[in-house]
């Protein structure tokens, strides 16, 4: 396929036009199954098999993978897939996340669901409670959060709109779907800055089909209770990302049109954080990212190979406010696909030449795809891909996860470090053969937390990967530290501080004293009413001088007197 796209390529302008011809019908065709639910919806029922995964299987080096997309036993199932997986993680409680993916019951149907998962202790584990809406069509999954620790679940239906599901219990439960208008592959992001417009939601989407393909930018002044008629920007982003930077500023970034050809840009607006001004200007820039886009071969031959990411450099210092942009594109040379950088140090006017990330051989058969991107508050660019360097094949379906990182805005960056085993890209599809078309990965201080589609187990699914030290508290300083150290308590020594288990809810602290109930002199609760006996018993004192032995003081939905039973019991076991 390179060579012919050489051929066509050395035709001049009518060659270009033939190979955007047939990159616009490649992607009518990937769309047209990204949104069309091709099979009705088929109930399975409990009798799907689950199986225990080897942890062999999801363990490299130092680097130990948990999968997502498991039963409530935390068991495999057997026949369904997963895969698009988006992750956000709550500023507030940051052990506390969800992620988001597109869920097939069966891969003998293209019928997809919006598959959901949240983790309470840092990714270490994850309950999927369902899709958010049994037996509704629903796909390209993005998931963000607000400053306030609410959740936000951005689907594409299958008539090409959009709309948004809010969580305010940490991803437990969401309330009812909001009508945000969009098209297909579309993303949001949250301003999270603290300035006017914080709270403000931000949304864009294709141009190639839906409703509103002519006006693909929209937002909510409302915190995502509704979402403004959408508009036209001087430019398009198809196939991209957006970020906030720490002035408000909104920007986004991707190609002009679907088309193979089409060039590249980066959008900014200064004003659309102000909510009294009804249509935002715009300015962007055209930027050569080192290569185009790959879509419909190799490793994902019914997807893309990845997508343009945009962040901006929020940490105080010299790098505040440069601009980056990276993607997994087919760049001069031998090689199919790398993950390319480019950064603006001026606010998007002028960008920086190109430079590779991955730093493998450079050869026909490397394969450097789905790169994803996110600055962290300290300034630190994390980049993960799937690179096929472990198992080279012309086709790339042997890859693994990798990553690198950048302190000094992308001038040079660490070496690549393989953070997964090796998984076959061409398993498990379901009907469309394709293992989805991005990857997540959200940074803090000292690491990031990665969702990633891999096939350990045969079948494709979502597994969750922690880069760095765990910092739950978000003080810049690993937990195991803050623990030897005794800046934090881990009474159950569990290795996560109380602090953090108590924020993201997985331990109570009746009394807010700051120590787990279940870690205190007296921590006992017999009567399992969710508050410690002792105070049950203060409850007792008090109906006693009421002589009201009928009565529930304390309002636990146990009579004090059988509260004062179980307190006397805990405090003959010494506790008290």
């Amino acid at each position: 396929m390179r060579a012919e796209f050489g051929r066509l390529y050395a035709a001049g302008c009518f060659g270009a036009c033939v190979i955007s011809m047939w990159a616009v019908s490649v992607q009518a065709q990937v769309l047209h199954l990204e949104a069309d639910p091709g099979d009705p919806f088929i109930r399975l029922g409990m009798f799907r098999r689950v199986e225990a995964l080897d942890p062999g299987l999801l363990t490299r080096g130092v680097y130990v993978s948990t999968q997502v997309n498991v039963d409530a036993s935390g068991l495999d199932v057997v026949g369904d897939a997963a895969n698009e997986p988006s992750i956000a993680v709550d500023p507030t409680a940051p052990n506390r996340m969800i992620i988001g993916w597109r869920q097939f019951d069966t891969i003998a149907s293209s019928f997809r669901q919006a598959g959901r998962a949240y983790s309470n202790d840092g990714g270490r584990s994850w309950t999927f409670p369902s899709v958010l809406e049994p037996g509704v069509f629903r796909s390209d999954p993005v998931v963000g959060v607000n400053g306030a620790g609410k959740f936000y679940y951005y689907s594409l239906t299958n008539n090409f709109t959009c709309q948004m599901f809010q969580s305010a219990d940490g991803g437990v439960t969401f309330g009812s779907p909001v009508q945000a208008f969009g098209g297909d592959k579309q993303w949001f992001v949250v301003d999270t800055t603290g300035g006017v417009g914080d709270g403000h939601i931000y949304a864009m989407w294709s141009t190639a089909v839906g409703n509103w393909f002519d006006r693909p930018f929209s937002r909510s002044v409302d915190g995502g209770v509704s979402f403004q008629d959408p508009l036209m920007p001087p430019v398009a982003t198809v196939f991209g990302t957006m970020d906030v930077a720490v002035d408000g500023r909104v920007y986004m970034a991707g190609k002009s049109s679907p088309g193979l050809l089409s060039p590249v840009f980066v959008v900014w607006s200064d004003d659309a954080q102000d909510a009294q001004v009804a249509v935002p200007g715009f300015s962007w820039s055209q930027v050569d990212v080192g290569g185009t886009l790959v879509f419909a071969t190799g490793p994902n031959p019914g997807g893309l190979l990845g997508q343009y990411w945009v962040g901006v450099n929020k940490a105080p210092g010299a790098l505040l406010g440069e601009v980056y942009v990276l993607a997994s594109v087919d760049p001069m040379g031998a090689d199919p696909c790398d993950v390319m950088f480019v950064r603006s140090v001026d606010g998007g006017a002028t960008w920086s030449t190109p430079m590779r990330v991955n730093d493998d051989i450079s050869e026909a058969m490397g394969w450097n795809w789905f790169g994803a991107m996110d600055v962290s508050p300290a300034g630190r660019i994390d980049v993960v891909w799937y690179d096929n360097r472990d198992m080279r094949t012309g086709d790339g379906r042997m890859s693994a996860l990798y990553y690198s990182s950048s302190n000094d805005g992308g001038r040079s960056w660490s070496a690549s470090v393989a953070i997964s085993p090796v998984f076959d890209s061409h398993t498990g599809w379901p009907v469309q053969q394709k293992i989805g078309d991005y990857i997540g990965v959200v940074s803090d201080e000292v690491g990031a937390n990665v969702a990633y589609t891999a096939t350990f187990a045969g079948g494709e699914d979502v597994y969750y990967v922690r880069i760095g030290p765990y910092d739950c508290n978000g003080n810049g300083i690993a937990d195991d530290i803050d623990i030897a150290q005794g800046v934090e308590a881990d009474c159950n020594g569990n290795g996560v501080p109380d602090v953090c288990e108590i924020a993201a809810g997985d331990l109570v602290d009746a009394d807010g004293d700051g120590v787990p109930d279940v870690c205190q002199q007296c921590p006992a609760d017999l009567n399992g009413d969710g508050s410690v006996d002792v105070l049950d018993f203060f409850a007792f004192i008090t109906l006693f001088a009421n002589q009201d032995l009928a009565a529930d003081i304390n309002d636990d939905g146990v009579i004090d007197v059988l509260d004062f039973f179980a307190f006397i019991t805990a405090f003959s076991a010494g506790c008290g």
